[in-house]
């Protein structure tokens, strides 16, 4: 077989049934040999929305995302979505290809280092020079992307390496003498914290990304239901336990819910599962949760104390170490506490000023919670409609919140709302955005309507970059530096734009009609919708911890 038919046929047997992308010169051996195999090719407008399409697909589905391009810039153009992939350890094999291997550092037409340019923000990289390894490092790349704390990996391929032959043999089994991801906490580190357990008398569980990525929803449940401890989950972690479980506190940190903070520095043992701690988060590292011993799971042993000084780390897979817990049955009493956390729970809920004749953005959030119960699988952009939706939106079931953590990326939700709607064809996909981050990478209406993609973008749409502007308000005097759209000159028409694609667009100006416009639009199962909601422009995200302050420090305000 030529390289880019052992590709092919490697990627059949890591069951891959679908790959995002672009072509382009020094990769076309590969997308000929694509064009007569029964694995999906989604052409997309961009190489930055192919990779978060298959970023999206990765995590609705559980499996690994494929994106593949061409050198120089077709690559580059997939660094922010790697990147992307990477901060929120999510399991994508980027696949680009390279000049011809005696060109490489000659400065050849579009050539790029690809692997030097991509090494901080992949978990392992490939430069194929050989043939013969080709298939052995494929293997190893979906190996690597999907085991252990899951991340990205590229393979760069040579234009000359993918017109080679060879014999193909792909690899049974995998050995990797330097790389061996510890999934079994330590019998001695589980029974201490068994024993911390017992002895807290106000502990919580604080559930990061880590325990959707090991699939340990289920086992989180039946811990919660042995314990009856309160859980607070990270933005990462939404969807880990229902929103339903009395004893949820929803996000903590920055712009997290008031009884998740308060829960927080008042208690005494942390049980911290698959969190990595981030700084929108901790708030003042001095000051965060200064009575709690913290119990650290992750199974990344690099992440455990990285951030916050930890008690007993425990190295190990979430849904191993859980299953550990739950036969331990650990029986602790904390009716006291929890008292206190429903009682904060119900004079500190989340709360906004309801206009009648305003459209609030939360007040949109909200009515798509109850037309959808909860059960859509939601993805978002960044910025004030990532918050709102983090805080408004029911979540209740594992993979059903795709947004972007780590790295923060505008333009994010649609695409991974399109990678979405391919791995979960029968849910609702729908995407919360911004009118600012939806015109990043609106170029994928044309992805979505060429392969009658049904996903639905809900556009929060207040004439401005909405989170930059919150921050101006507050800290900058209301200087506005160039974060408000002028809507007669510049803002486009999002219905007008969403029909000249063959999309389906509405708008809504009046609170009254939002109800019925966003039945019609969640009814469509063809084409995807655009709704644009014309949201009040300066409402903000509350609750608000100033960054470098105390999660004690939270502003509060009705817009």
């Amino acid at each position: 077989m030529t390289g880019a038919q052992i590709v092919i046929e490697s990627l059949k047997k890591e069951g891959v049934k679908i790959i995002f992308g672009y072509p382009g010169g020094v990769i076309l051996p590969l997308c000929d040999a694509l064009y007569d195999s029964d694995i999906k090719f989604i052409l997309t407008r961009h190489e930055q929305g192919a990779a978060h399409a298959a970023d999206g697909y990765a995590r609705a589905s559980g499996s690994v995302g494929v994106c593949i391009a061409t050198s120089g810039p077709g690559a580059t153009n997939l660094v922010t979505g790697i990147a992307n992939a990477y901060m929120d350890s999510i399991p994508m094999v980027a696949i680009t290809g390279q000049v011809h291997t005696q060109l490489i550092g000659n400065d050849a037409f579009q050539e790029a280092d690809t692997t030097g340019i991509t090494r901080p923000i992949t978990k392992h990289n490939y430069l194929v020079k050989d043939i013969s390894e080709l298939a052995s490092v494929i293997k190893e790349a979906f190996y690597i992307a999907n085991t252990g704390k899951k991340g990205p990996v590229l393979i760069d391929l040579p234009v000359d390496v993918q017109r080679a032959d060879i014999d193909f043999r792909y690899p049974e089994n995998i050995d990797m003498k330097s790389y061996k991801p510890v999934y079994e906490g330590h019998p001695l580190q589980i029974e201490k914290a068994i024993n911390m357990m017992l002895a807290a008398e106000r502990p919580i569980i604080m559930a990061g990304g880590g325990v959707i990525s090991s699939n340990a929803g289920e086992e989180l449940k039946k811990f919660l239901e042995i314990t009856e401890i309160p859980i607070t989950t990270t933005l990462m972690g939404l969807g880990s336990i229902s929103s339903e479980y009395r004893l949820n506190l929803g996000m903590p940190g920055m712009h997290g819910t008031k009884y998740a903070n308060y829960a927080i520095q008042q208690t005494d043992l942390i049980i911290a599962i698959g969190c990595r701690f981030d700084d929108r988060v901790t708030g003042k590292l001095s000051e965060f949760a200064p009575k709690a011993k913290i119990i650290h799971i992750d199974i990344d042993p690099v992440s455990i104390g990285k951030n916050v000084s930890v008690d007993l780390p425990i190295v190990g897979d979430a849904k191993s170490v859980l299953q550990k817990f739950i036969e331990k049955n650990p029986k602790i009493n904390i009716e006291e506490w929890n008292r206190q956390i429903l009682e904060w729970k119900k004079h500190h809920p989340l709360k906004y000023k309801d206009e009648d004749n305003e459209i609030k953005p939360q007040f949109v959030i909200e009515t798509l919670a109850g037309l959808t119960k909860g059960e859509a699988i939601i993805t978002t952009e960044v910025g004030q409609n990532q918050m709102w939706t983090a805080l408004f939106y029911p979540f209740k079931h594992p993979r059903g919140f795709i947004t972007s953590g780590g790295l923060g990326t505008m333009g994010f939700g649609f695409p991974a709302a399109i990678g979405a709607k391919f791995a979960c064809p029968d849910k609702t996909v729908i995407d919360i955005a911004g009118d600012g981050s939806i015109q990043m990478n609106i170029q994928e209406l044309a992805t979505a309507v060429s392969n009658n993609i049904a996903v639905k973008v809900i556009i929060l749409n207040n004439s401005c970059l909405g989170m930059v502007r919150q921050w101006q308000e507050l800290f900058y005097n209301k200087r506005y530096a160039f974060t408000c759209f002028k809507k007669e000159k510049g803002q486009p028409d999002f219905v007008k734009l969403a029909e000249s694609y063959g999309a389906i667009g509405y708008r809504v100006s009046r609170k009254k009609d939002l109800e019925k416009i966003l039945i019609k639009a969640l009814e469509e199962k063809e084409k995807p919708v655009f709704v644009d909601c014309l949201v009040v422009q300066e409402e903000n995200v509350f609750p608000m911890v100033p960054a470098g302050a105390s999660l004690t420090e939270m502003m509060e305000g009705l817009a």
